[in-house]
């Protein structure tokens, strides 16, 4: 069955049947989704014949999107953002879904249940997700331990995975820098690179860590601990205004950080079509969580412009946040991001999106006549 054939499946037939009002909640079907995905992982009588048919329907394999970043191999540009493999269930099957690389988390020190449910709605008209999910997650010791069994299973690793570090509810803000650091103390030798999340909505109090005084120790702390000098990023919120987005990038710069993830969900409401939530039967203006997907995508976009700007493509940037199509995906590069992550656009298109944002990644690079993606990087700044 060709690729054409199966995204039609899932366009005319498996979304409105998972989309719909009269269907289980969506937190209960991406649990469903990964526990098979994990089990398939783990089978081994049929992984190997899962694994060649998802990279069949679902990989596109061009020379021209490959890049060597932070001395890691990048067969593409395009990644699966953090959030929807939060425990890393799924760690062993993200490449075959033509994936470039993959985040797993948010994981914190401590595992905890997040905030409660309902948690996380789709706003439908609006092409977004709305969360408050709160970082429910098992912890940085079960994923260290799912991570050791998959490096025991798969010693090759297929594309580079990095782990999204957040703070533990129970820790005091004041405590955060020894929070971020027990996590990476567990995990950095089971990741390639590593996020510090300090921009999630989610978590009381959290998004005050992208201050300087308070993001500089979680800084420290981090590169003390990092004997083996891993990519460290910062993710950052997209409702910062211009200056402090601007002093995060300085004090990155002078931290030696490797790069900024722009941006994380939005807690913005202004020009939602979607007004009120059927489950709960509140308004959106009233919920609350951080909205993801196409009304990110601008402010997202804008958010890596402007720091290309500042830094002159000296900061790597990572992309997110809106990404749909192909044409999302080339304006976000061109305003300088070198690699890209998508997570609602992932689920609202299907498993053939990455398929064909890369297929038209190639015909973007054909009409500028160029060779390589990392030409096209920041090409549209002035």
């Amino acid at each position: 069955m060709s690729d054409i054939v199966l995204a039609d499946l899932y366009q005319s037939i498996l979304r409105p049947l998972l989309f719909s009002g009269l269907r289980a909640d969506p937190e209960w079907l991406h649990q469903q989704t990964l526990q098979t995905l994990g089990w398939l992982d783990e089978t081994t009588t049929i992984r190997s014949v899962v694994c060649d048919r998802l990279t069949a329907s679902y990989k596109y394999v061009d020379d021209r999107l490959s890049q060597s970043l932070w001395g890691l191999d990048f067969a593409n540009p395009l990644g699966l953002a953090a959030g929807f493999d939060k425990n890393g269930v799924g760690a062993g099957l993200w490449s075959h879904f033509g994936f470039g690389f993959a985040e797993l988390g948010t994981v914190t020190l401590h595992g905890q249940p997040g905030n409660p449910p309902p948690r996380l709605f789709r706003l439908m008209e609006d092409a977004a997700v709305l969360n408050r999910m709160g970082f429910n997650n098992d912890g940085a010791v079960m994923l260290q331990q799912r991570l050791q069994h998959l490096a025991q299973r798969l010693p090759q690793r297929e594309i580079p995975i990095g782990i999204n570090l957040g703070k533990s509810k129970v820790t005091p803000l004041e405590e955060a820098a020894e929070d971020y650091r027990g996590s990476f103390k567990l995990l950095k030798d089971l990741g390639d690179y590593f996020v510090v999340n300090v921009s999630s909505p989610n978590t009381p109090g959290l998004r005050s860590l992208q201050s300087i005084d308070q993001l500089e120790p979680i800084f420290t702390a981090l590169n003390e601990e990092n004997t083996d000098g891993k990519p460290i990023l910062v993710k950052i919120a997209p409702d910062l205004a211009d200056e402090d987005i601007r002093a995060v990038v300085d004090l990155s710069m002078r931290s030696q950080m490797s790069g900024i993830i722009a941006t994380n969900t939005t807690i913005r409401r202004d020009g939602l079509k979607t007004q009120v939530i059927a489950k709960t039967g509140k308004s959106v203006a009233d919920e609350a969580g951080g909205i993801s997907g196409k009304p990110v995508r601008d402010r997202s976009t804008e958010v890596i412009r402007l720091i290309y700007q500042q830094t002159q493509g000296e900061l790597l940037i990572v992309g997110v946040g809106g990404i749909f199509t192909a044409q999302d995906a080339w304006e976000k590069i061109i305003a300088g991001a070198s690699l890209v992550q998508v997570y609602t656009g992932w689920i609202y298109e299907g498993p053939g999106m990455a398929k064909r944002v890369m297929q038209g990644l190639v015909e973007r690079l054909d009409q500028a006549g160029m060779q390589q993606i990392s030409e096209a990087v920041g090409t549209a700044v002035k």
